[in-house]
């Protein structure tokens, strides 16, 4: 088996100008009077610049050593001040990653390279009001542009519900539209997460203060609160649509198919053999000299994606696990008399162990795949998510040999939770109005009766004016034959180029 086929991807110099304006003042003007030479030329006789340290202060007299080395002594001024900057972080106890915030803190490295000699820092006022108050006043016009944008195309409400570790729990409300998502607010339930009523209130306060005729739908996670607060949503905004988080849909798929044999008898294994040897230093640094210092663990955003992600990593060092277990190091060492020592290396040594971990990978991986298209931010999943399932899938079927024994449990479980939470009008009409897909699905005779039905019902439940669903059916007749402007041929290129969100000019 080629261990490839399961791999899932998650995971300055500073060059002198040729040219250099020796006149140009580099800070703030002087106030003396440009001095006259003998020659008639002007200088700025109190104005310096970063290279006047390597000039020397007479014009005519020429250095002692040679030319300049421009190069040089940009490095050494530029080590000189990375060094200054950096004896600050260290003083205020700024993380190292603050500069990777390369938008705002480029700009801001060159403004002070703008301003020049005599720059002074910023005092402790200027920083917490009116500086404040300009981002405030420059956030709150950010957020009236997207304000545009949900009253134009509407937006949808996301939710994300986490859980800190003092046990306080915690909403950030964001708005998502086709500009991009905003942050709205923030909202403490650590009394009210488990209570359909007061989350409902939460759902209506925050879509009366958008504006209902704005919203399309709010999205959070398939708590049974939630559900509830769902469905309580329908009655009140009879248009708007409740729809499951599908990134945490899919991880109650993989809580679901790992509690299934074979692969929770693989994860268990995985688990006690990990932390046997994580938790006796002399045997963690044995084994890194055998997999050339890697872990066995590899960390994701959810607990789920890391147990596969840490199977797969078993599977990448199955050879080196191998080897160390049937070493001379390892029998001649204390852990291998012990008896958790001895079923651990039962284990790596034994087929049955890695032949479970291949089944394990199998399903995951196409799963893995999906969660990290609906996690990710490349492009809106909406209309993608019906094609991703469908070819994750496919993709198990494939792995299997089309042996339904071996894999029609873990179908039983995906479709489960799809029927229940993932089959949304919303995805269906998203999947039948992504060009890309359509197109291809349509002359493929791919689309099924439940998607149709899907879009349908939502194009009846959020346009309530029958003339203007009429003029919609009309349109989606020049939209299916591609006729007029969607048949020409930068339109076709556009099918697959573009995500269905993206404006192009035609």
């Amino acid at each position: 088996m080629n261990p490839e086929a399961y791999m899932v991807n998650l995971v300055d110099d500073d060059e002198m100008d040729d040219e250099v304006e020796v006149n140009m003042p580099m800070g703030p003007p002087s106030k003396k009077k440009l001095s006259t030479s003998e020659s008639g030329s002007s200088t700025a006789s109190n104005v310096k610049g970063p290279l006047n340290l390597y000039f020397s202060q007479k014009t005519n007299e020429k250095r002692k050593g040679g030319p300049i080395d421009l190069e040089a002594s940009s490095k050494i001024l530029r080590d000189h001040i990375v060094s200054a900057f950096a004896r600050w972080m260290y003083d205020a106890g700024l993380p190292f990653n603050c500069v990777n915030y390369t938008e705002s803190f480029g700009e801001f490295i060159e403004a002070v390279g703008q301003y020049g000699p005599g720059m002074k820092p910023p005092t402790y006022h200027e920083v917490r009001v009116p500086c404040l108050k300009k981002e405030v006043d420059k956030t709150n016009k950010i957020v009236e542009d997207h304000k545009i944008q949900w009253k134009t195309y509407g937006c949808s409400i996301m939710m994300d519900k986490w859980t800190a570790r003092n046990g306080k729990m915690t909403i950030n409300v964001w708005v998502n539209s086709p500009k991009g998502s905003v942050f709205l607010e923030s909202h403490d339930v650590s009394d009210s997460s488990t209570d359909s009523n007061k989350m409902f209130n939460l759902f209506e306060k925050t879509i009366l203060k958008i504006g209902k005729e704005n919203v399309v739908q709010v999205v959070i996670d398939n708590a049974s609160e939630n559900k509830k607060a769902g469905d309580m949503l329908k009655g009140v905004f009879p248009h708007i649509f409740w729809t499951p988080c599908a990134a945490h849909c899919i991880n109650l798929m993989f809580g679901d198919i790992f509690k299934e044999a074979p692969y929770s008898t693989v994860f268990g294994k995985a688990v006690k053999i990990h932390s046997y040897i994580s938790q006796r230093a002399l045997l963690l640094n044995m084994m890194r000299r055998y997999t050339k210092q890697r872990n066995l663990v590899k960390p994701a955003k959810t607990r789920f994606a890391t147990a596969f992600l840490t199977l797969h990593n078993f599977y990448m060092q199955k050879k080196n696990m191998r080897t160390l277990f049937m070493s001379t190091e390892w029998n001649e060492s204390v852990y291998a008399k012990e008896t958790l020592g001895k079923e651990v290396a039962r284990h790596i040594i034994s087929p049955y162990f890695w032949n479970d971990t291949v089944q394990a990978l199998r399903v995951g991986g196409p799963l893995v795949n999906v969660l990290r298209m609906v996690d990710g931010e490349k492009k809106p999943s909406m209309g993608y998510i019906y094609e991703a399932m469908d070819r994750g899938k496919e993709s198990i079927e494939k792995a299997f040999n089309y042996d339904d024994r071996k894999y029609m449990n873990v179908f039983k479980i995906i479709d489960s939770r799809w029927t229940n939470q993932l089959h949304q009008p919303l995805h269906a009409t998203g999947h039948i109005l992504n060009p890309g897909l359509y197109y291809k699905n349509n002359e493929m005779k791919t689309l099924t009766k439940e998607v149709w039905l899907g879009y349908h019902a939502c194009v009846e439940r959020m346009i309530l004016d029958k003339t203007l669903q009429d003029k919609i059916g009309d349109e989606l007749g020049v939209y299916m034959k591609a006729d007029g402007l969607l048949g020409i041929e930068s339109a076709i290129r556009a099918r697959t180029l573009r995500s269905p969100g993206e404006h192009f000019n035609i």
